[in-house]
């Protein structure tokens, strides 16, 4: 899988793609990730990506020349025009299940705006959707493309050691992660629960189960409405409600 990520800092994004697991992705042939300095493509004697705004305010704008002109070079490079993403706190907020969805595109295009943002233009020329990672605002796109960079390419087969790495994982099935525990047995008084050193792996498995439940129910419920929920899992969390409401 490719990323593209068009930027005014290609330097900041290029110290985190090429670090820890996706770094090893990269290494390892799995994924491609290149950086693009939009500035380079700019045909400004003065090589400015931004101009002021039309009809008066505050700040610049990116212009629409060299976004596009980055964007048409990476499709001629491909051979293809990739699936463009503008990271923009107008956009809808991601997901893990929509990051799913994005793992089986060939190509992503991230564009970074900065500044006030980007003409409208070139936006509704080149954008295939606009996402968030949350609802706030960056001084620009650069860590919300790599928030989605890594959750993506995380994703892609034979980045992570196994599946279960992320299958596993907080959001994936649409409950968050029940709690884990490794070695000494008793730290600060505090005990691995008993279930997890008996080796009983069905024993293990509800408990962990119950467990992801509870977390959701008591820190996140609404992610409850739209997880896949077995009749025992229903049956469990009305226990808790129950419970609860004494």
């Amino acid at each position: 899988m490719r990323f593209d990520i068009a930027t005014l800092f290609p330097e900041m994004c290029e110290t985190v793609v090429n670090s820890s697991i996706i770094g090893r992705g990269i290494k390892a042939g799995k994924l491609e990730v290149h950086c693009h300095q939009i500035r380079d493509y700019t045909t400004d004697k003065h090589r400015r990506t931004d101009l002021r705004l039309h009809g008066g305010g505050m700040g610049m704008l990116m212009t629409c020349q060299p976004i596009h002109d980055c964007w048409k070079a990476v499709s001629e490079q491909i051979g293809q025009k990739p699936y463009v993403i503008y990271l923009s706190p107008q956009g809808k907020v991601l997901t893990q299940a929509h990051a799913r969805e994005l793992k089986e595109k060939e190509n992503l295009f991230l564009l970074c705006g900065h500044y006030e943002g980007v003409d409208q233009r070139v936006l509704d020329e080149i954008v295939d959707e606009e996402l968030s990672i949350g609802d706030y605002v960056l001084t620009g796109g650069e860590l919300p493309a790599l928030v989605l960079a890594d959750t993506v390419a995380r994703l892609v087969p034979g980045v992570l050691s196994s599946e279960e790495c992320f299958t596993e994982e907080s959001h994936f099935s649409g409950l968050l992660e029940y709690p884990q525990y490794s070695r000494p047995r008793v730290w600060n008084g505090r005990e691995v629960p008993e279930v997890l050193l008996s080796g009983h792996h069905f024993n293990i498995k509800k408990w962990r189960r119950q467990k992801s439940l509870e977390r959701t129910f008591f820190k996140r419920p609404e992610l409850l409405e739209n997880a896949e929920l077995s009749k025992d899992d229903l049956e469990y969390i009305a226990r808790l409600k129950a419970e609860n409401d004494k």
